[in-house]
């Protein structure tokens, strides 16, 4: 089995009959913007890849994670997510009822019991007992699609209960850079403690493979065993080392992925849609007609991200002024209201 993303334009080409070229497609979440890349000094392609190479403080110093806190770059957090259930005996694994679905699936093919985690659960003011059937949480923050963030003091106090039996609460943060004071990485020296970040999303370097583990330094010393040498090439662990230095880029990026998004939600509000909820790069809508609009949408050429269950589309953001007016005109039109 193999699970369905964002970005599947081959596929909507075959489908839909409609040049790559004349796609717009706001499918993935990733900023369509994305970081200038240089050019590759040629001896990377030449030599193995070196773990002495300074990424690994680069990482830390970028995330403000602490001395000794581990660190592994690795192929991406999907690296990861496919590993770090690999490193326990099958046990019970939280994981969000809604969210990114690789999670669940690696963890379940690992032969872990999987507990879903609802709104119920999170929101129940004063009750926490439901961490205590769990050997691992899995939390995604901010949330892909529903873009919720849960504060950093809540991560921490459910870490803490966990902590008490052994147990790991790992945080997937691939949509965090946008607004970094709400990572968990300054934590990231605590026991049991595992946070995964990535290049794709906010970089919009989805195509580089490149993000980092941080955490437990028993826990990343048992990851890097496990995945072995070269995980990470040498030309990605480059990119990654100067796109991480790149301050100016970064600020730069946040304050025009704000607007943009701020942007998107007028234009759906504007349409007929409300939002459920989203980040600096994507907004996400709830409604009964989200399969035929995602359908419509596509039929135009505009590619946007369905979920079946509960009935979502998640819109990404446009890159130029052409391609904002060009989602504006297609939405009313589909709504039939």
């Amino acid at each position: 089995m193999i699970l369905e993303h964002g970005g599947r334009l081959n596929a909507a080409v075959k489908r839909w009959g409609i040049a790559r070229q004349h796609w717009l497609d706001l499918s993935t979440g990733i900023n369509p913007l994305s970081w200038p890349v240089p050019e590759i000094p040629a001896h990377l392609w030449q030599r193995l890849p070196e773990a002495d190479d300074g990424l690994n403080e680069i990482i830390r110093d970028s995330y403000a994670a602490p001395a000794h806190a581990d660190c592994e770059p690795v192929a991406g957090s999907q690296a990861a997510i496919m590993a770090l259930p690999r490193l326990r005996q099958p046990c019970c694994v939280g994981i969000p009822v809604i969210g990114y679905q690789e999670h669940a699936y690696h963890w379940r093919q690992a032969g872990h019991t999987i507990v879903s985690i609802s709104a119920a659960h999170i929101h129940a003011e004063g009750d926490e007992c439901w961490l205590d059937e769990l050997d691992v949480l899995v939390w995604i923050n901010p949330n892909n699609p529903t873009g919720e963030r849960i504060p950093t003091a809540t991560l921490l106090r459910w870490h803490a209960r966990l902590q008490q039996r052994g147990g790991w609460l790992i945080v997937d943060e691939a949509f965090i850079d946008s607004t970094p004071q709400f990572s968990l990485c300054a934590h990231s020296g605590l026991p049991g403690l595992l946070i995964l970040r990535s290049l794709g999303k906010f970089y919009g370097l989805a195509g580089v493979r490149a993000g980092a583990v941080l955490g437990d330094a028993t826990i990343v010393q048992a990851l890097r065993k496990l995945l072995g040498p070269w995980t990470l090439s040498g030309p990605a662990r480059y990119l990654m080392a100067q796109a991480l230095q790149d301050l100016d880029w970064q600020a730069q990026t946040r304050a025009r992925l704000l607007a943009d998004s701020q942007r998107l939600a007028h234009i759906l509000q504007s349409a007929g849609l409300s939002p459920l909820g989203g980040t600096a790069l994507f907004q996400t809508v709830q409604l009964d007609s989200a399969a035929q609009l995602a359908e419509q949408l596509a039929a135009q050429g505009v590619l946007v991200r369905s979920f079946a269950e509960p009935g979502m589309l998640r819109f990404g953001l446009a890159a130029d002024e052409q391609q904002w007016q060009r989602l504006q005109s297609a939405l009313p039109a589909q709504l039939g209201d």
